[in-house]
Formats: structure tokens, C-alpha cells, sequence
């Protein structure tokens, strides 16, 4: 990244929680200029993610760790969460690093009876990924079983937060004309999970998840009680939509 980020690109670490610009460019890497923190400061911790939405990163997406994971991912998964996969490029070279394993996979699974195929689930957070999602659907359905995750942490760093839901939108409609499954994904019910008590636009936005066909929840001490007030909502949602059509069914609130 570093030949091809420049001088002024917006580089956002920790999901948008620390924000800098590349203010100088050297031999040992860059320097950057914080433009945006929390008022009480942050603290900037090992392992963070990056984001880059100035640049047009031309990077693989594919690690030598996640080639080195492949392997078992193959023996012993139903499917892979792809992350970062940006065009249909992406998406064809990790299709044919799976064909190269195909012999593992029956191998793994000759005793089931049926050897069915790794399924891929592409996470769309870049602006390159959402422009390039009809190719990559393309690319990918029909292959094997494909779907999409809107991961909302990376792509409302990427695209702006003032534009993630209309993105969001966008993502849903071109799934739903495909026949893809879209996975909502990223922070749904955050609070609630790791406190106990749901904010009042955290209950909005899962109900809103009914219009995908999964919603993903994060780890934390109440996410039993979190799937349950979950299944609560989708269960009375599910009456009133269907995908992104409104069913205008009679609301009976008591």
C-alpha cells in the first residue's frame, strides 16, 4: 500500500474511530496527522484495521495465511467469509484455488454421503466493491453458493457514514434482483449485547434486518438474550416485510 498511497489520503484506523490524513511519505512508511479523535483521546492498540477510502488499493485480498487456511477450510466448512473481495478478479482467484483442492474436499466428506461445494460469502466494505458487486455476483453465482455480507463497520469508514445507508439500500436491491442472500452484519444490537439494554435506534435497525435473508450478531456477555429479543422482533417484522417490499399487513397494537 505504501507505493501507492499519496500525500493528503484519508487513512481512518480502529472502524473509523481514529481519523488521519498521509501527511508525509518515506522509505520507513508514512506519516500521518490525526484529524479526527474522540474528545477524551483514543488509544491506538495493537491489531487495528486500516482503511484507506482515498486510495485505490490494487491488492490482493488473499493472505498467505488465508492460502495457508484454505486447506482445512476445505475439510471441514460449509463456507468462507471473503473479506475485502473487491472485483471478480478477487472472486476467481479464490475460486480456482478451491478447484485446486476439490480432491481434499471429497476426501473430507466422503462419508456423508454428499460432498456439497464451499460455499462463499463475500464481505462488500470498499467503494470498489459496491461498484464492482453485478460483476462480482456474476462471477460468483452459480458456481457455488455465494453470498453477500454488508459489513457495515469497514464500508461506513469507506463510503462516509452520511452515505452507509443508502449504500446499504443499494446492496439489498441488487441481491435481492440477483436471488443472492445478503447478510445484515456489523454492531446490530451492540449495546444490548454487551450491556444488557438495547438503544432505542439499535431495536430500529434490527427490525430493519428483516429485509435480509441472515443478521449477524458480535460476541458479548448477553448475546443469548440478544437472539432472543432478535427472533422476537423478525417473528413480528416478518408480517409486515417481505425482502424490500412493505406488506401493509393491519398493525393490531393491543
Amino acid at each position: 500500500m505504501f507505493d501507492q498511497i499519496k500525500v493528503g489520503d484519508a487513512v481512518w484506523i480502529d472502524d473509523g474511530h481514529l481519523g488521519t490524513t498521509v501527511e508525509q511519505i518515506g522509505a520507513e512508511g508514512v506519516v500521518l496527522r490525526v484529524t479526527y479523535a474522540n474528545v477524551l483521546g483514543e488509544k491506538l492498540r495493537p491489531g487495528k484495521g486500516l482503511n484507506f477510502p482515498d486510495t485505490a488499493l490494487d491488492l490482493s485480498p488473499l493472505t498467505d495465511k488465508d492460502r495457508a487456511d484454505l486447506p482445512f477450510i476445505m475439510a471441514h466448512a460449509d463456507a468462507v467469509g471473503y473479506s475485502f473481495v473487491q472485483t471478480a478478479a478477487d472472486v476467481a482467484e479464490i475460486q480456482t484455488l478451491i478447484a485446486g483442492y476439490a480432491d481434499l474436499r471429497r476426501q473430507a466428506w466422503v462419508g456423508e454421503g454428499h460432498i456439497p461445494p464451499l460455499g462463499i460469502i463475500a464481505k462488500i466494505e470498499t467503494k470498489k466493491a459496491v461498484a464492482n458487486l453485478p460483476e462480482i455476483i456474476v462471477q460468483a453465482a452459480g458456481r457455488q453458493p455465494f453470498g453477500v455480507m454488508i459489513a457495515r463497520g469497514d464500508l461506513a469508514v469507506e463510503v462516509g457514514y452520511e452515505r452507509l445507508a443508502e449504500i446499504q439500500e443499494e446492496i439489498l436491491w441488487l441481491c435481492e434482483a440477483a436471488h443472492i442472500p445478503a447478510i445484515w452484519a456489523t454492531q446490530v444490537l451492540e449495546q444490548f449485547v454487551k450491556e444488557g439494554i438495547p438503544t432505542r435506534a439499535e431495536m430500529t435497525d434490527a427490525a430493519m434486518s428483516e429485509r435480509a435473508e441472515c443478521v449477524m450478531l458480535n460476541k458479548g456477555p448477553f448475546v443469548a438474550q440478544a437472539i432472543t429479543l432478535l427472533d422476537d422482533v423478525l417473528t413480528r417484522m416478518q408480517a409486515h416485510q417481505s425482502k424490500k417490499t412493505p406488506q401493509l399487513r393491519a398493525l393490531r397494537s393491543w
